[in-house]
């Protein structure tokens, strides 16, 4: 089983021998470790709130086509399922908190922000409109397959859906359909992404290498990496429960144990050099506002 003196978090590889990262292989165990130091790392740095201010402008689209008149029943479990595409991009933060709890310092919901000054946000950011871009593909995607099956006619509520689901053979071949092609958008983020967006943040790695080394673990890893992809659908699907509040711990859970999955996945070179830390943002009392926006201010008042 991996530990952490295995992977040492605040060392580097100089960027000519990064280019090949040497990956472990791992069981089981290792992914109900990475889960429970997930668990820890949330009670330690709730961070539910932030996760509602991501997971709520959402809902709030899928509210608006709601009230011009479209049904959005047909669309729920597209938008629950496609969670799992954006999750790896969504739980950013997190990793940055796991991190600073793995590095033993203080950490707070709100420094999930330090993420933006990453030095590799350029390429974070990149790796993210692929995927969204891939949810999009997704939404669309399983719109159609539901237009194949019952054509335009619109639901006239949940009732009326899951008969029209479960009871005949439209119903029958959108699931075995929709699942399908499901299952192959959600094998593609796994593939890519799986241990991706850590490696750009602990090791300010390429986009492209990032990916490279994601692939190579599912490669070496193909048992526990579909484990880990059914435990992630199981977690999303039960956080959607009631009407996608679940998600506000379920995302947290996930985001903190894919560090530690990541962690557990990719091996660092203990004889690399140190990554500099970006300097600490300062932080300034809410009493100073709105005189906090002008800094140049408060130097000619010293």
């Amino acid at each position: 089983m991996a530990t952490y003196q295995d992977n040492v978090s605040t060392m580097a590889q100089p960027a000519s021998s990064a280019a090949v990262r040497q990956i472990r292989t791992i069981s089981l165990s290792d992914l109900h470790d990475a889960l429970r130091q997930g668990w820890e790392d949330f009670k330690a740095v709730p961070s539910h709130a932030i996760i509602l201010c991501v997971i709520y402008p959402i809902l709030g689209l899928v509210l608006a086509r709601a009230v011009h008149g479209y049904s959005v029943i047909p669309l729920l479990f597209p938008l629950a399922a496609g969670f799992a595409l954006l999750g790896p991009f969504a739980a950013l933060g997190l990793y940055e908190l796991s991190s600073k709890r793995e590095r033993g310092e203080n950490a707070t919901a709100w420094d999930a922000l330090d993420v933006l000054r990453s030095p590799s946000i350029g390429a974070i950011l990149g790796l993210g409109v692929l995927l969204f871009a891939l949810f999009v593909t997704w939404v669309a995607t399983a719109q159609a397959i539901y237009i194949a099956a019952f054509g335009y006619e619109g639901v006239t509520g949940a009732t009326d859906f899951i008969e029209r689901v479960l009871t005949t053979p439209q119903g029958w071949w959108l699931i075995i359909v929709g699942c399908g092609v499901g299952f192959l958008f959600a094998l593609v983020a796994l593939c890519v992404s799986v241990v991706s967006f850590p490696l750009m943040l602990d090791r300010h790695a390429s986009a492209g290498e990032a990916m490279v080394t994601s692939l190579r673990a599912v490669a070496q890893n193909p048992v526990p990496m579909a484990v880990w992809g059914l435990i992630v659908a199981a977690l999303l699907v039960v956080g959607t429960i009631p009407f996608f509040l679940g998600l506000a711990v379920v995302i947290p859970l996930l985001g903190h144990a894919t560090w530690h999955l990541y962690r557990k996945v990719v091996v660092i070179d203990p004889a690399a050099r140190p990554i500099p830390r970006p300097p600490q943002r300062e932080r300034k009392p809410a009493a100073d506002f709105p005189a906090n926006l002008f800094p140049w201010r408060n130097k000619n008042t010293n």
